[in-house]
């Protein structure tokens, strides 16, 4: 009996997660008092490396129980105070409620969404083309309103596209109910254009992903440290923008030209084209909604293209907060398409509210850091170094970090830490200038590197479209990767020929 027990007990830790993966954290949360106790300071990259690892094998378990866990042990070992990780919250509260009501907010927008791209991904037949459409899309959203949003929107547009062929390849219509993440109902035939159209989507929705990147570095709205770094400064959107142009301008032209060499040689992943068999399947389906459409849908899509429009001109003049604007999309896109029973409404905080947990567990590995001042060292070396070359270091710095921490904290400790140095009289204000423009693009283009770099790509990879068309955090690195060399590469070319 207690034998039996005990392995209920073993098989019931992380649910259905490998042994070795159990037995990996386990060891983690037995190791971590045993440093903390020896040395704090290496206790706390031991735990960014370990939380790093939950993420890495997202599609093992999701991140949020093992990251949970090993952040509530951080806690109560002494790490960090439960007060600071409060704190690390309220800090990001926009972007929590951006999460909460942006993100479903866009779920009740799907309809329109799948209707405009299913007409763009018939009628573009050159793979090349439409990455690069995707990618200027994504970057030029990002430019004004923010990276979590357009995420928001490719990862609805793409799950829209896997169901439709999901369902078909499965042998049914387009109407029946159909579980679109079980491949047992595959037929055999139809799984080898299944994985082409898995590859397709995949390079499609990393092209976006990074295009968000693209564009969220050049304005101050793009990115949540993009506006911190500008309060700082002074600066307002147009002179943040010329501010950042010598750097961003070069690096967007690069990272374009970088989607259509991918997507022509056919390199890291990218390549895959969308089949005969497939494009017919989307086809048809987009024939059957225009035939079935009648007045009241009509009605619901127009509604939804004017609520989309005011959402772009509420986020453009930045009204009030991204997520407030966000629970104001939800009360007009509900109301004027018809939604008004509660359970529909709830499926659309599905997506977001598991994110948002894990969101707030990495706050709490935040609060590590900061307390107990895992980047001092750097930053310290950093400004010990000769004028000219500072920029470009803290560019390398301020990306390295980035690809390993969030880009957000890493960047506000920066810019604390620049402009203190500032105020103290070690730097004046040109040199605090050409600082804060290092420190925006080092957070911003190089921490594409990870999914943990930046919110956007952990919103992704923790989503449920990843586990549908296979985008594991290793995937996620190696398709990155070309990008981080281009991106990263141009970014030290201008930092050091600008200033």
């Amino acid at each position: 009996m207690t034998k039996s027990l005990g392995k209920a007990f073993a098989e019931n830790f992380l649910g259905n997660s490998a042994t070795w993966y159990k037995q990996a954290i386990v060891a983690f949360l037995v190791i971590n008092p045993v440093v903390f106790a020896i040395n704090p300071f290496v206790a706390g990259w031991l735990l960014i490396l370990e939380f790093i690892f939950t993420l890495a094998m997202a599609l093992k378990c999701y991140p949020l129980q093992p990251g949970g866990l090993l952040a509530l042990e951080a806690i109560a070992i002494g790490m960090a105070p439960p007060g600071a990780v409060y704190q690390e919250t309220i800090a990001n509260f926009e972007v929590i409620l951006l999460l909460m009501f942006m993100v479903a907010g866009i779920y009740f927008m799907r309809d329109l969404l799948l209707f405009t791209f299913t007409k763009i991904l018939l009628s573009v037949k050159s793979k090349a083309l439409l990455s690069f459409l995707f990618s200027i899309t994504a970057a030029f959203l990002s430019a004004f309103l923010d990276a979590l949003t357009v995420t928001a929107v490719l990862i609805s547009v793409a799950i829209g596209f896997f169901a439709v062929y999901h369902r078909v390849a499965s042998g049914k219509h387009f109407n029946d109910d159909h579980d679109h993440s079980d491949d047992q109902q595959v037929s055999r035939n139809n799984r080898t254009e299944l994985e082409q159209f898995r590859s397709f989507l995949r390079s499609l929705i990393m092209h976006g992903a990074v295009g968000t990147a693209l564009g969220g570095v050049c304005t101050l709205v793009g990115e949540p440290q993009n506006l911190l770094i500008a309060e700082r400064l002074g600066w307002n959107f147009g002179e943040f923008f010329l501010r950042m142009a010598p750097v961003t301008i070069p690096v967007l032209f690069c990272g374009l030209a970088t989607c259509v060499l991918l997507e022509k040689m056919k390199w890291f992943g990218y390549g895959a084209t969308l089949s005969n068999t497939v494009a017919g399947v989307l086809t048809e389906y987009n024939d059957a909604q225009e035939a079935k459409r009648d007045h009241r849908m009509t009605a619901s899509l127009i509604a939804q293209a004017i609520i989309a429009l005011v959402l772009i001109l509420s986020l453009a003049f930045h009204i009030a907060s991204v997520g407030l604007v966000g629970l104001m999309v939800i009360v007009l896109l509900t109301a004027f398409t018809g939604i008004t029973e509660e359970h529909r409404i709830g499926h659309a905080f599905e997506e977001a509210l598991p994110f948002t947990a894990l969101l707030v567990v990495f706050f709490t590995i935040v609060a590590v850091i900061h307390e107990q001042h895992l980047f001092t060292p750097v930053i310290t070396y950093v400004l010990s170094m000769d004028r000219e070359v500072q920029p470009l270091m803290f560019f390398i710095a301020n990306g390295v970090l980035s690809m390993i921490s969030d880009n957000v904290f890493v960047a506000t400790v920066y810019i604390e830490e620049v402009s203190e140095a500032f105020k103290m009289g070690i730097i004046d204000r040109e040199q605090f200038e050409v600082l804060a423009i290092a420190i925006n693009t080092g957070t911003n283009l190089p921490s594409v590197a990870t999914p943990n770099g930046q919110a956007a790509f952990l919103f992704l990879l923790t989503s449920a479209l990843a586990p549908l068309i296979r985008l594991s955090y290793l995937t996620m690195m190696w398709m990155a990767l070309p990008y981080t060399l281009v991106l990263s590469s141009v970014g030290m070319i201008a930092i050091s020929v600008a200033f």
